[in-house]
């Protein structure tokens, strides 16, 4: 197996170099040209005075400068960062302070949020300067060996503590994954991979654009998800495969006239990052006669890739979420790390190369979560006798809207900074079209008053719009056991949908 993508991309340079590689907004890049960027500005960062294993933020919007400024900063030998653009500022900020991020590559779009981070870089440059530098004359790399087992990337994703966790992946996890996933979804050089979800996240990034990148195909970049438009670009692309996060379906299958565009050349459709009932999988199968679904589950910590769920159950093993791929080990375990026996509900572990180096810069929280060579997921699950895998909780209380996740505590540490506040909880209220969004329950303090909408401007300031509670309900108190612990299973909703 080949241990970095960035050799990948080299060698398709070289073996197809016409081949296009990239397509972003009427714009083709071929595998020639994409790897002549990635070597430019590898080359410029290399001019920045970086030392290795220097850290550099990468701030931007969907596009192939993202791609670009990704591949090139391995290329160069560092770290890349993805930040999420959602975050609000101190969110932001500290993923800036904790990494120590040495370097930032932004979207000049994206500076409004960046006037509130405190943080100072070493070395920034915006979206625009980088392609100027790298439309630029060749520059002369320094030919750097990348170790298959250095740290490539650094995400973060939250943590049950609140605070965000900075997951390590190396080359090989991320050329593993690549591999893994292209060979799951029978991925060709002939295949266009249409991403609209973001590219910061994993999935997008790991799932789709490197195994398209791994077999030689085409990346079809869109900035944003946007129903009408979406359907346009998949068809004039002629895009072969699709992700899209459930509600991302639902919002497909309801707009008007989506059947007049000419989807011919799809052949699979991907969802994944939160449940799909079994209506949706059906109506989408109704919608798309010809075209197969996919099913995957992964998290950050294994690249992504778990499991996966073919076309062939889609619709006899609704709920699951598959059986292990490739060279993927998948147990559920009990509360002593043994393996019960199949109905059994326990933790759901994952073994493969694809495992995480481990969390930046926080040995105590890697410690607790890989054990043996065993990634501990957090999330609980059972299989069936036939060896699927069935998710049955979430890992920690988390609220997944629209495939984003969000974890309970980020939004009550904002409600407790709030003097009025005596005790908030949070819990995910289903919806119809996001899966599920957040919903507060808020105690507020003797002779004080507060009301929904002074909270909720309050959290749009210091949250991500989309942890932002969609709701608020006051309650005199919270309901606790003997213990003290909040019931969060009494604040659920049992069957209403909003």
């Amino acid at each position: 197996m080949t241990t970095c993508m960035t050799d990948i991309l080299e060698n398709y340079a070289v073996q197809q170099p016409n081949t296009i590689a990239t397509l972003y907004d009427g714009k083709k890049l071929s595998y020639r040209e994409l790897y002549q960027r990635v070597d430019r500005f590898a080359a410029y960062l290399q001019e920045q005075g970086y030392e290795k294993e220097d850290v550099i933020a990468l701030y931007t919007l969907n596009s192939d400068l993202f791609l670009i400024a990704y591949l090139g900063v391995q290329l160069a030998g560092f770290i890349v960062m993805p930040i999420n653009t959602k975050l609000a500022a101190p969110e932001v900020d500290y993923i800036f302070n904790h990494s120590q991020a040495k370097g930032l590559i932004y979207d000049e779009r994206l500076a409004e949020t960046l006037k509130d981070v405190s943080y100072s870089f070493q070395h920034a440059i915006e979206l625009q300067e980088m392609n100027n530098r790298i439309e630029q004359q060749d520059r002369e790399r320094t030919i750097v060996p990348l170790v298959a087992d250095d740290t490539a990337v650094v995400m973060y994703t939250s943590g049950t503590t609140g605070k965000p966790k900075g997951v390590m992946l190396t080359h090989h996890n991320i050329a593993a994954t690549a591999e893994i996933w292209s060979a799951s979804m029978n991925m060709s050089s002939k295949d266009k991979m249409f991403i609209c979800t973001p590219l910061f996240h994993c999935a997008g990034l790991h799932v789709f654009a490197m195994p398209m990148f791994y077999q030689g195909g085409t990346v079809v970049i869109e900035e944003v998800f946007s129903p009408t438009k979406t359907l346009a670009q998949i068809a004039a692309t002629e895009a072969t495969i699709f992700f899209g996060v459930p509600s991302m379906y639902t919002i497909i299958l309801n707009t008007p006239g989506f059947k007049e565009h000419s989807l011919n050349h799809l052949r699979l459709l991907c969802y994944g990052a939160a449940p799909m009932p079994y209506e949706l999988v059906k109506q989408v199968k109704e919608a798309f006669p010809n075209v197969k679904v996919q099913n995957l589950y992964g998290q950050t910590e294994n690249s992504p890739a778990a499991t996966s769920l073919l076309d062939m159950d889609a619709l006899t093993k609704i709920g699951s979420v598959g059986k292990p791929l490739a060279h993927t080990e998948v147990c559920v375990v009990d509360s002593e790390g043994k393996s019960v026996p199949a109905g059994e509900v326990g933790e759901i572990c994952v073994k493969g190369p694809q495992v995480m180096k481990g969390y930046l810069r926080n040995p105590e929280e890697t410690a607790r979560t890989i054990r043996d060579g065993w990634l501990y997921s957090g999330d609980l699950g059972r299989f069936d006798d036939e060896g699927y895998l069935y998710i049955v909780d979430r890992k920690k209380d988390m609220i997944i809207r629209g495939g984003e996740n969000i974890y309970p505590i980020e939004v009550e540490e904002v409600l407790y900074q709030m003097p009025e506040v005596l005790e908030a909880a949070v819990v995910g209220l289903p919806h119809e079209v996001y899966g599920e969004v957040p919903k507060a329950f808020v105690v507020l303090k003797e002779d004080k008053s507060l009301d929904e909408n002074s909270i909720l401007s309050y959290c749009q300031t210091r949250l991500a719009k989309y942890k932002v509670p969609y709701e608020i309900e006051f309650l005199a108190e919270l309901p606790r056991n003997a213990s003290g612990k909040v019931l969060k299973h009494t604040l659920r909703p049992k069957e209403t949908t909003i």
